[in-house]
């Protein structure tokens, strides 16, 4: 099984770019072998040989691996403390805000960002880059309709704003989805921007070996301005900031030196 799965690691990162080997192996493994005994293949190099030749079942798998599990105002206190905290000291000391949110998923993280900035300036002075693996999860983000579960722990006000409820979905408004661009991107393989002064990484970490997160902390403070900001998921404290130039903002926030 390990030769199967390496030999399956390699044929996928020179077909995607993708690297495996930079996820967690046991939780990785499970996840993909669920998914092919489900389609009733016998091993990974049955799987990547059906992958090769059928695009829906590339897709499946990339959205298997990639875990879209988000909602809008996710922990919403953190949030809270973006708002109370982190962004008003950004604002007082940059007359405009680089934002990036670097595992977009389906789109709830970066249209909260925008909800939020919304509170400090016109939306169209708002412009927020949103990056993701999952060209389906774009697609579903470009669309902004969303079930009501998703929307369970945003603030009334927000939702009375933003949003249109068409029957059992609620669909975003156009202001607001014109505020976020949504692009492809694999964050271990492509280069990043420079210039950021917030940077949104949450709930990805947690699935990557400690050799990629490693790369990943260095790639995102270089991609920083000084005095910007890392804010990552519940379970993603960095335990040695000073290592990659950061301090502890508030908890979950990260500042660049």
């Amino acid at each position: 099984m390990n030769q199967d799965y390496e030999n399956f690691i390699r044929l996928m990162k020179s077909k995607t770019g993708i690297d495996l080997s930079m996820y967690k192996e046991a939780q990785m493994k499970r996840r993909l072998t669920s998914l092919f005994q489900k389609k009733g293949f016998q091993s990974f190099q049955e799987f990547f040989q059906s992958l090769d030749k059928d695009q829906a079942l590339l897709e499946e798998f990339l959205d298997r691996m990639t875990i879209n599990v988000t909602e809008f105002y996710r922990n919403r206190s953190r949030w809270e403390a973006l708002e109370n905290k982190i962004l008003p000291r950004l604002l007082k000391e940059n007359q405009s805000l680089k934002v990036w949110s670097s595992a977009s998923s389906t789109g709830e993280e970066p249209y909260t960002i925008s909800m939020i900035l919304s509170r400090f300036m016109p939306l169209s002075q708002i412009s927020i880059l949103a990056t993701d693996l999952d060209e389906g999860a774009l697609e579903r983000a470009r669309l902004g309709i969303y079930a009501e579960r998703s929307l369970a722990e945003m603030p009334t006000v927000d939702k009375n704003k933003y949003f249109v409820n068409d029957g059992s979905v609620y669909k975003i408004n156009d202001d607001i989805k014109k505020t976020v661009q949504f692009k492809k991107q694999n964050l271990l393989s492509d280069p990043f921007g420079t210039g950021y002064h917030l940077i949104i990484c949450r709930n990805v970490l947690i699935y990557f070996t400690e050799e990629a997160k490693d790369i990943l902390y260095q790639k995102f403070s270089k991609a920083l301005a000084p005095g910007g900001v890392l804010f990552v998921g519940s379970t993603e404290q960095i335990f040695n900031p000073q290592q990659y130039g950061f301090e502890v903002e508030d908890t979950f926030f990260y500042k660049k030196i």
